[in-house]
């Protein structure tokens, strides 16, 4: 069984089929039983392919869904989908387009190959654990660190460790980290004319608004501060033309946003407690109404 085929068969069986192969057995375990432990209680998350149809995003990013999405191929030329077991490596095909695009415009840039981490569920919806947005699939994690030059094996993506790109005090960017290489990735996604927004640390965009010369800093704007997000960035992508009942967000302010605006969101930081708190279980949303038959539909057959 192939690596595509294995993961749209379901996280039991990628994890199964990874067991099979290498032995691993406490690890395979622990790995499902997190995974069920996650999903529990959450319908959305059982979804396990996309509802059928055109792709259309419905409602908003934090109470939404999508019909007729489309799965990201786990491995592109500049970047690599890490966290499979989650299955949120799905979109409307914008998104995947965006990914695609991203990674062959980083590859011609010189840079080693981006590693994907969440963009949303086979049909969207509400997440059981980490995000309250991701829900219409027009979003996408993606880390700062640079893949080495082979591909992982799935078990591998599972358990990557991947730094903040801020020093211990977290009020300064880690030059050791974050370098040209982030900046230049950075800029090629927030220039895609199909991206709405990007959220990124308010330290991290802090120093690039020290660094950037003033004449450059254009695509600075589409990034915004917002807690977290020190070692991945967050894209956030316009509404699609094929989608009359997906809802924008309110527009970015003009300027750059290197402001008093940013600067109070860096005299706000705080580093994590150590350790981190367990974050309370998110609030299910109001969905819109046709967000109901997304979910009841009748599942549809990967390629």
């Amino acid at each position: 069984m192939g690596l595509r085929s294995t993961l749209q068969a379901g996280p039991a069986i990628v994890i199964a089929d990874f067991l099979r192969r290498t032995g691993a057995a406490l690890s395979a375990l622990a790995l499902l039983a997190g995974t069920a432990a996650a999903d529990e209680g959450n319908v959305w998350s059982h979804a396990l392919a996309p509802a059928p149809g055109p792709p259309r995003v419905i409602g908003g990013f934090a109470h939404g869904c999508i019909a007729g999405a489309r799965p990201l191929p786990l491995d592109g030329p500049g970047y690599e989908v890490i966290r499979l077991s989650r299955r949120r490596y799905f979109g409307h095909p914008d998104t995947v387009a965006f990914v695609e695009r991203l990674g062959r415009r980083a590859r011609a840039a010189g840079l080693p190959a981006f590693y994907v981490g969440d963009m949303a569920q086979p049909r969207g919806g509400p997440l059981p654990y980490g995000h309250a947005s991701h829900q219409t699939g027009l979003d996408v994690d993606i880390w700062f660190t640079l893949a080495p030059q082979r591909l992982l094996q799935p078990a591998a993506r599972e358990t990557l460790e991947l730094p903040s790109m801020l020093r211990a005090s977290w009020r300064q960017v880690d030059p050791r980290r974050f370098t040209g290489r982030q900046v230049t990735l950075l800029r090629l996604a927030a220039t895609d004319p199909t991206v709405e927004r990007i959220f990124v640390n308010p330290v991290i965009k802090a120093a690039l608004c020290r660094t950037v010369r003033p004449a450059e800093r254009g695509w600075l704007r589409v990034l915004r501060p917002w807690w977290g997000h020190d070692d991945h960035f967050h894209v956030r992508l316009r509404c699609p033309a094929d989608s009359p009942d997906c809802e924008e967000q309110a527009p970015i302010p003009p300027g750059d946003g290197c402001d008093a605006t940013l600067a109070s969101w860096v005299r706000d930081q705080r580093p994590p407690p150590v350790p981190a708190p367990r974050p309370p279980p998110h609030r299910m949303p109001t969905l819109p109404a046709e967000c109901k038959a997304v979910l009841g539909a009748q599942p549809i057959s990967l390629p």
